[in-house]
């Protein structure tokens, strides 16, 4: 077995008891990427040199007792976005290409502190606007599973990177469901930490109230043991924080007798693939099974998250992106005529469409005469969306339902109609709006082979429960977590076609 094809926590204890070396899981990662780069399209930048060096340091580190973490000696992608001092940052945009940051991001300082390895950084939908990983200056990333598919966005290069083993875990960004989407398209698992967990500091804003960073990995327990390392209370970050719960570990418990599961009615009505629906409620049933209490319920306003969510998106974004002018850093036209021809030159060729098209928005509901019809009423909208939360979460642990409306679509169709892909959000954004925790874990594959996702929400600083309750339905699966094949025996890869348990 190559080892990318282990889990981390699998890997990073061979590596602590001298079974393989820190070296020899970097250059196993990389060889990787070498070889299914040129198919998947997963990375913008691979630090090759520096990885290796990082290696070396680190097999020391843990030698000497240094490192003690489960992540000792693990390679890790980082998304974009992130980050990360001397490795480039683009943010997959023309604009930001060539930008070297002088200083790394929290959440990858807490990783290089626990002696985890950056192997580089993923490609992604440009600034995290997109659902589908095609908006990259760079290239559409594909789905592993099935590369005339998308991976999901916009940290579809972190997912297929995870997915296609070129490296055993990643980080991404989730602004309106940019983790868990992708994670339920490419048939990896990924957690949204409640807003303030990990901070921000590092993070190139998209919009500021709603980004969090979070793990992408192979299975749950991955996942609790990359959050425990990056969440921390940052003074650099004005909305990170103090925190005392943070050993996520703790809540890999096979048990979830008594938990209280809300499933929400207006989940499951128009619009959701008949096949994500029979295995998303076949993933409840395997939950209730093992002593949970199931329960439907009205959530309301849900339709109302969508709209509320672009415009208040797009608002942040327009503002956040305002910095980006071709005067400090970043791409500046060749060719202009005075200050303000160059601000319009180097926005207007260094932004591709969808972002031009998000910052128009915003730029409009923020104007005057419109943002009180727009802006305003859509804080308002997001408020009661916290309130419907509330209210379910002071009847059940955990609410329960897809990922996304259907599984991943052929790239191409998603950008002919933006708001199809906007509607694909549909199940994720409300998360953000309510600044809660979510997980997607795969529950199946559909009649085509391509993953679904199953999607768990918990109360505010509630990640264990979700934990809790995601690990509980893991241990009921073998599940397959690569199309190369690890994870299952073949035999029984075809049972997950159809919602059966293997």
């Amino acid at each position: 077995m190559n080892l990318t094809s282990l889990t981390a926590v699998a890997l990073g204890k061979k590596i602590r008891a001298k079974e393989v070396s820190a070296a020899e899981a970097a250059a196993a990662a990389l060889e990787e990427i070498k070889k299914k780069e040129p198919q998947i399209n997963s990375f913008v930048t691979v630090d090759e040199e520096g990885a290796i060096e990082r290696a070396k340091e680190v097999q020391k580190g843990i030698e000497d007792g240094i490192y003690t973490s489960p992540l000792a000696g693990v390679p890790i992608a980082v998304k974009d976005n992130i980050c990360t001092k001397g490795i480039r940052t683009t943010c997959s945009s023309k604009i930001l290409k060539n930008f070297i940051p002088s200083y790394m991001a929290q959440a990858v300082r807490n990783l290089e502190k626990a002696g985890a390895i950056v192997i580089g950084k993923t490609n992604m939908d440009e600034f995290a606007m997109g659902s589908t990983t095609e908006t990259s200056y760079f290239g559409a990333v594909k789905n592993p599973w099935n590369t005339a598919h998308v991976p999901g966005g916009s940290s579809g290069g972190s997912c297929a990177a995870v997915a296609a083993e070129e490296c055993t875990c990643a980080l991404g960004s989730d602004t309106g469901g940019s983790i868990r989407q992708p994670s339920s398209f490419c048939g990896v698992t990924g957690i949204k930490p409640t807003y303030g967990t990990v901070s921000r500091y590092g993070l190139i804003a998209y919009g500021s109230s709603l980004d969090q960073i979070g793990p992408i990995a192979k299975d749950v327990t991955d996942c609790a043991a990359i959050l425990e390392v990056i969440s921390s209370y940052d003074k650099k970050d004005s909305t990170s924080v103090r925190r005392s719960d943070l050993d996520f570990m703790s809540a890999l418990t096979d048990d979830v007798s008594g938990m209280k599961i809300g499933i929400p009615k207006d989940y499951f009505g128009n619009g959701l693939n008949e096949e994500v629906k029979q295995h998303v409620l076949s993933a409840a049933k395997v939950l209730e099974e093992k002593g949970a209490i199931l329960e439907a319920f009205d959530l309301g306003l849900v339709e109302y998250a969508v709209p509320a969510y672009y415009v208040i998106a797009c608002a942040e974004a327009s503002s956040n992106l305002a910095r980006f002018d071709g005067v400090k850093y970043g791409y500046r036209t060749d060719d202009y005529a005075g200050l303000h021809q160059m601000y319009k030159k180097s926005r207007s060729e260094g932004f591709g469409p969808e972002v031009k098209r998000r910052i128009m928005l915003g730029s409009f509901v923020l104007s005057s005469g419109y943002y009180d019809a727009y802006y305003l009423k859509a804080l308002r909208t997001k408020a009661l969306i916290k309130q419907e939360f509330d209210k379910a979460f002071a009847k059940y642990d955990v609410v329960l339902g897809p990922t996304a409306p259907s599984t991943a679509p052929e790239i191409g169709s998603s950008l002919e109609d933006p708001m199809k892909m906007y509607l694909g959000d549909i199940y994720t954004i409300s998360v953000n709006l309510a600044g809660l925790p979510g997980i997607s874990v795969p529950c199946g594959l559909d009649q085509n082979g391509l993953p679904i996702g199953l999607q768990l929400i918990g109360d505010c600083f509630q990640e264990k429960k979700i934990i809790r309750t995601a690990y509980a339905f893991e241990q009921t699966r073998q599940y397959q977590r690569s199309p190369y094949g690890s994870g299952i025996p073949a035999d029984k890869a075809a049972s997950w076609k159809g919602g059966d348990r293997a």
